[in-house]
């Protein structure tokens, strides 16, 4: 099948890609020609595990192109996928610049029959909006094409992205066109091959799905970090809670590890895009607000209680703190929404230096702090450590899994650990000699 993918971000290339490794003839269409010309040279710019091999096989083999033309990309195509972004406006609100540029080009050049598809993940009533902009253009053109908008929304993990394209959950196809339907069933046939993974719904509840599902997952993010505020004050530890709670089949393990809070492209901008589309619709929706609010609250909990701590010594100015992780989890690059940048505002708003290192996202922040005299990014892990007050441990990288603690404790001028993934045993750090303090567990 030929298909055009417009937007080489994070899902759409992860896309096509994917398609292209089942044997599709796929083009990408970026507007930035500095992006199309790295790609073509099979260098990607998003660190995703097994992303770049799959690219750079794909390309040789000619099942992918790229190009900055969208009427070169759709010429020949059957299906073409938006994948471009969609950030949040300053009110919450889902920004549709780049959906709307991109249908209305769509409109102006195409030439043939096309199924478009919305896989960017955007506000219900999208589809019909784009509907509205094709046909303007056609209109405008005075063209009689058929074409359908289809709503097929990503359901990707930053860090297993191509795990999860290549073996999903389920297919979401929102659409009422039978051929549509049946065109989209085809291409993802290969990705469903061990049982039936596609659903097929209505459009306006294929786009409202996506926002569910995250909106969801963000809500056990936040309960659990709720849970774990109350246990620090009642003496309990959060991670004997979260076993005995997980045991249940109805609530499960996943997606309720206490920490910082959540971040990252999806999660903070679909909580707010529904919030903003439910106030809309003249509804107020309390629990959706709620986890908002407590996850702003848990990006900046482990810098209070590092404030805290420090208090009687005379507050944080003046001292560093050496930070290891930067990126909002392990393995991407992705900072937006990184709790480590609360944390960072947080204490160097109080004066506090941070010597930070992130494996993956360092150098990708380094033009971020360069105005900042309080922030230096480091290239080496134990680099951070030298002279340090502290260590906060934000990101869970493995390799801070199971550093060498001996000289963690050497390099800091006194061995104290803020732990914000819980990654260490309570009792171990004691017995290293080490002032430990975790999320959800009093420090003894």
């Amino acid at each position: 099948m030929n298909v055009c993918i417009v937007g080489t971000g994070y899902v759409g290339l992860v896309s096509a890609a994917c398609f292209a490794e089942m044997g599709n003839a796929i083009t990408c269409v970026d507007v930035n020609p500095d992006v199309v010309e790295m790609l073509s040279d099979g260098r990607v710019h998003i660190w995703e595990p097994g992303l770049e091999e799959l690219v750079q096989r794909n390309y040789a083999e000619k099942r992918l192109t790229f190009t900055t033309s969208l009427q070169e990309g759709i010429e020949k195509c059957d299906v073409v996928f938006i994948t471009v972004g969609t950030p949040s406006s300053e009110d919450g609100s889902c920004d549709l610049c780049y959906v709307e540029q991109v249908a209305r080009q769509i409109g102006a050049v195409m030439t043939s029959p096309k199924i478009i598809v919305d896989k960017s993940t955007v506000p219900v009533g999208t589809a019909d909006f784009v509907t509205s902009l094709v046909q303007e253009e056609l209109d405008k053109r005075g063209e009689s094409i058929d074409f359908a908008v289809v709503s097929n929304p990503e359901f990707l993990k930053e860090g297993d992205a191509v795990n999860d394209f290549m073996k999903p959950d389920r297919v979401i196809v929102g659409t009422e066109n039978a051929n549509a339907a049946a065109v989209l069933g085809e291409l993802y046939a290969p990705f469903a091959r061990s049982r039936e993974k596609l659903i097929v719904m209505g459009v306006r509840s294929a786009e409202m799905t996506k926002y569910a599902a995250n909106c969801m997952l963000a809500t056990k993010i936040s309960f659990i970090n709720e849970v774990a505020n109350i246990c620090e004050r009642v003496g309990a530890d959060v991670r004997d809670v979260r076993t005995g709670i997980g045991s249940d089949h109805r609530i499960g393990y996943e997606f309720i590890y206490p920490g910082v809070g959540y971040g990252g492209s999806c999660f903070p901008k679909d909580v707010k895009a529904l919030i903003h589309t439910a106030h809309q619709y003249e509804y107020t929706p309390e629990l959706l607000e709620a986890v908002d609010n407590v996850n702003k609250r848990q990006k900046k909990r482990m810098a209070e209680r590092l404030v805290e701590y420090f208090e009687p010594q005379g507050g944080v100015e003046g001292k560093t703190l050496a930070l290891w992780g930067i990126a909002f989890k392990a393995n991407t690059d992705d900072t937006r929404e990184a709790a480590s940048l609360s944390i960072i505002e947080e204490l160097t708003a109080k004066g506090m230096r941070i010597r930070a290192f992130d494996p993956v996202a360092g150098e990708k922040v380094k033009d971020r702090f360069a105005d900042n005299d309080l922030v230096e990014i480091v290239d080496e892990q134990y680099a951070a450590l030298d002279g340090a007050q502290a260590l906060m441990v934000v990101t869970e990288w493995h390799q801070f899994r199971i550093p060498d603690f001996d000289r963690v404790k050497k390099q800091l001028t006194a061995p104290i650990l803020f732990d914000g993934r819980n990654l260490y045993n309570a009792a171990t750090m004691a017995e290293k000699g080490f002032a430990y303090f975790c999320v959800g567990r009093k420090a003894d």
